[in-house]
């Protein structure tokens, strides 16, 4: 014996079951049976207003906050591209550091162009000194101007060592003379 007038038929199409203990749906706020309450069972198209998932990132476990109504793989991928601290990432976003120092040209390489007379980077499109309006008027700086520490160090020390051979030179000249003009002296 079925009372119809107890209890409320399950909302999903394919059931229709009458429950004597029906639940609501707290997304979408309709009636089902215990077999068809969850979002999954009853494809509910309000879940995406209770049923929320915080993605975390593959590379390294940290949870990606996302707002309703957000992709949460563009956000994963933004992620990734700007704040993850893996080694991945980091080595990802390292790889284009070189900026061109065009004023307004915001391209960068993955090597360093310098231009030979200026000694700036510039991507290649304006690697040429006519295409990044070179200020040294087409005359080559010198090299020596541009030494490293190390550089004008070993550079000293190397001068240092010529000058030294040098005098030991002349004083090994000097012992020579000294030595010859003896053995050419007699005394008697």
């Amino acid at each position: 014996m079925e009372f119809p007038d107890l209890g409320e038929h399950c909302s999903e199409k394919t059931c229709k079951r009458l429950d004597f203990l029906p639940m609501r749906c707290d997304a979408c706020q309709e009636i089902f049976c215990k077999d068809h309450i969850t979002y999954a069972n009853h494809k509910c198209t309000s879940s995406y207003k209770k049923d929320i998932q915080v993605p975390v990132c593959p590379l390294c476990d940290t949870p990606i906050p996302v707002k309703r109504g957000e992709m949460p793989d563009i956000k994963v991928g933004e992620h990734i591209d700007r704040d993850c601290k893996s080694d991945p990432a980091q080595r990802k976003r390292k790889i284009f550091t070189n900026k061109c120092s065009k004023g307004g040209c915001k391209q960068k390489e993955m090597i360093r162009v310098t231009c030979d007379q200026c000694r700036l980077n510039y991507c290649l499109k304006h690697r040429h000194p006519l295409d990044h309006d070179c200020k040294t008027d087409g005359k080559p700086l010198s090299k020596s101007g541009c030494l490293s520490p190390q550089e004008q160090e070993d550079l000293a020390l190397a001068q240092a060592l010529a000058a030294s051979e040098e005098e030991y030179r002349r004083q090994q000249q000097r012992q020579q003379g000294r030595d010859s003009k003896q053995s050419t002296c007699s005394l008697s």
